[in-house]
């Protein structure tokens, strides 16, 4: 592409040099310059792009974006205001704007946004939309399936994703939307056919500093919503049982279409009549002046949301309401979301990558409802993450857990004792014990269960890793849960 025809896709300052060339490929990390390239300098969090120009050049860079000009006369040096947004509109425009091609749905909020995308997708599927698919657990494009180097890529590798989505054949997409890329406006330029809030607890913090801001970041996507200027007519999805739900509509109401989902009389899909058992969750759906009978083969009423939710998405993305209700009864377990572990003793166990105070809470609350003798819990906390949230996972698990085991989760560069210790702080009981070791924290809540027991694994769900300081090793909850188990002796009644 020419290089002039890719600059006017964004906002310049100044340009020194020629525009008369060719770009071939863009990069924002020098070692994946190619000749005849453009580079993109952003600033990190860890390093600053603008150091690394000359080697850029040195790979063959032709063109050099960045926050400064550096004169070169073998680079074309393009100053912009920010990298960042610039990256977001070259990258669209390079790739021909995949997104208008896509019905596209994207979900954001601290919880459930993993799940729901995988709901629309199975809806969408079976409605014969075929559905590229973009999150936490892996990307899926056509029949490929690539692993998530993270939720939302940044906003060059997401373009590439979007548009291999769309060479795939895919007509649709659902995509998780993580606060960090908003705030990084990775997701800048994108044209949504909706958007679905699905709630906000406490997380993060340790990036965006206060509540305030973590709730503004998301709300960004549907103020995003508002800017878009195409035949795109999008809606946005929100859940009016959380109270930062309520103020999202509040805020984006004048400006966009709004759907609200959730229990209250006031909501426009709202579920009712919800009952649990081990296969999956009934419960009724009242929308558009119609009643449904909804089964999916999820458990919890945080399951009930993330459904209503991807009801109420895939059929802003055209597909009719029976056939979303119909397609759910066979809607796939999410890997890692209150993933049940093959057990065949008289307990069960599960998986599940909860990791907030919130989302542990509704996990706990969800398998009290199975009527378990006791509930045993494992989790940990995250390493160079938000500090603040620590001891209120320890006080979720204390006040609704029977015992607990707290453990290693992915530590990172800090102490694990140290972490386990500041978790430590929420126990008010003395029902729990401390193993920093995650695969012996696993063994001995197995080794603890009795009959009628539960237990739940919780914090890391489908991550098949374990990141310490400087080195990270495989490492599935799932996996060696099923290891602790059959190295169990079976029960005798």
């Amino acid at each position: 592409m020419q290089l002039k025809t890719l600059l006017a896709a964004t906002s310049v300052r100044e340009i020194i040099g020629p525009v008369d060339r060719a770009v071939e490929s863009i990069a924002y990390d020098s070692r994946r310059v190619q000749r005849d390239g453009l580079f993109v300098a952003l600033r990190g969090e860890k390093s600053d792009g603008h150091d690394f120009i000359g080697q850029a050049i040195d790979k063959g860079a032709a063109v050099i974006v960045a926050e400064r000009a550096e004169k070169n006369s073998r680079a074309t040096a393009v100053v912009v205001e920010n990298t960042r947004g610039a990256m977001a509109d070259l990258a669209a425009r390079f790739f021909n704007y995949p997104a208008r091609k896509l019905k596209l749905a994207g979900v954001t909020g601290t919880n459930g946004k993993t799940t729901t995308t995988f709901l629309i997708k199975h809806i969408c599927e079976k409605a014969g939309l075929r559905c590229g698919l973009l999150g936490t657990v892996r990307y899926e494009i056509g029949e490929r399936m690539l692993p998530a180097a993270r939720t939302t890529p940044e906003s060059l590798d997401l373009q590439e994703l979007l548009a291999q989505i769309r060479d795939a054949g895919c007509r649709a997409a659902a995509m998780e939307v993580s606060s960090h890329a908003l705030a990084q406006e990775r997701t800048r330029g994108i044209e949504w056919d909706t958007a679905v809030f699905t709630n906000l607890t406490q997380d993060h913090l340790d990036y965006h500093g206060t509540m305030e801001n973590y709730f503004e970041a998301k709300a960004s996507l549907f103020e995003q919503l508002a800017r878009q200027e195409r035949k795109k007519k999008p809606v946005a999805i929100i859940n009016i049982d959380d109270r930062y739900g309520q103020k999202l509509v509040r805020k984006i109401a004048k400006n966009v279409s709004v759907i609200t989902f959730g229990t209250g009389l006031n909501a426009d899909f709202r579920a009712s009549n919800y009952r649990m058992e081990f296969g999956g969750t009934s419960y009724q759906l009242d929308a558009r002046g119609k009643s449904y009978l909804v089964r999916v083969p999820l458990i919890g009423r945080f399951n009930v949301a993330n459904s209503v939710a991807a009801i109420a998405a895939a059929n802003a993305l055209g597909v009719s309401l029976r056939e979303t209700v119909l397609s759910l009864a066979k809607s796939p377990q999410v890997p890692g979301r209150l993933e049940m572990v093959p057990a065949k003793r008289q307990f069960q166990v599960f998986v599940d990558y909860a990791h907030t105070p919130d989302a542990l809470v509704n996990v706990i609350k969800t398998l009290r409802e199975l009527e378990p003798r006791r509930l045993i819990v494992v989790f940990g906390c995250g390493g160079n993450r938000d500090r603040e949230k620590r001891p209120l996972m320890g006080q979720a698990v204390d006040q609704n857990a029977d015992y607990a085991i707290i453990t290693s989760d992915n530590p990172r560069k800090e102490d694990p004792d140290k972490i386990i210790s500041e978790v430590e702080k929420g126990f008010r009981a003395s029902n729990f014990e401390k193993i920093t070791d995650r695969a012996a924290a696993i063994s001995r809540a197995i080794e603890l269960a009795q009959p009628r027991d539960i237990v739940l694994i919780a914090g890391k769900g489908h991550e098949n890793y374990q990141e310490f300081a400087d080195h990270t090793v495989p490492f599935e909850d799932i996996q060696v849960a099923r290891r602790a188990i059959e190295s169990r002796p079976v029960e005798f009644k």
